[in-house]
């Protein structure tokens, strides 16, 4: 697939996790604005950090005219597991990118994003993480704007309704390749057991949100790495000749 197939393909896939972004990032325009941020402070937020978690956190901090060292610790806890996104989709890149190329790509590393370019067989270009962010960044920003701008005037049920869509948008990320391969779907069952014991055991329901997502990841991606190892091409290739 050439650049040009990629980069289409990147945006057909980014026109669902846009929309689903769309819909968050409007309810975080609409509380910048109630919360005493201008509508074109909100849309720099969402431009420069791209993460929902991350934004909703800081903007109470500054609400509450939180120091910078807060601030500083609490996007590092929420928004560590980003790092460990990277480090998957480095290797999901074809071995000649070059780094420009992927140090572009680190800038669109988000949960959604991560999932559709995870779940395409093969490895994937620059090109097509580019498709993804050209329609996945303005989505989010746009929604931001606009929340900003007229979030007030619709109807409370409307604004959470919209709340939840990214989240059925993400189910439909990873439900197709849990149903084509077992070893997916191990690790989907996995991440949910997990993910609700830290929610239900009264001495892990004061971990944070972030530090349970890096727990999960960590040790879901370590089982699932040990007991079913993805073979690399040239090891397919020789096995495929003996």
């Amino acid at each position: 697939m050439n650049k040009k197939q990629s980069f289409k393909q990147g945006v057909q896939d980014g026109i669902p996790i846009a929309l689903g972004y769309f819909a968050v990032s409007f309810t975080f325009g609409m509380m910048s604005v109630s919360d005493g941020l201008t509508a074109g402070q909100a849309a720099l937020i969402s431009l420069t950090n791209l993460t929902s978690a991350g934004q909703f956190a800081g903007l109470d901090i500054i609400v509450m005219s939180g120091s910078y060292v807060e601030m500083m610790l609490t996007q590092l806890v929420i928004n560590l597991r980003y790092c460990l996104m990277s480090f998957s989709l480095s290797q999901k890149l074809v071995r000649n990118e070059p780094w420009g190329h992927r140090y572009l790509v680190a800038y669109g590393v988000t949960d959604e994003i991560f999932g559709v370019s995870a779940a395409r067989g093969g490895k994937i270009s620059a090109f097509y993480s580019y498709g993804a962010m050209s329609v996945a960044v303005p989505g989010w920003v746009l929604g931001t704007l606009v929340g900003a701008v007229c979030g007030n005037i619709l109807p409370a049920l409307l604004v959470s309704a919209l709340s939840i869509a990214i989240y059925g948008m993400f189910l439909a990320v990873i439900i197709p390749p849990a149903k084509k391969d077992k070893a997916v779907m191990c690790v989907v069952i996995a991440s949910m057991v997990i993910s609700s014991v830290f929610s239900i055991v009264p001495l892990l329901k004061s971990v944070s949100s972030g530090f349970v997502i890096i727990i999960t990841t960590v040790l879901v991606s370590s089982a699932a790495a040990y007991l079913a190892p993805v073979k690399e091409d040239g090891e397919e290739g020789a096995a495929d000749e003996a």
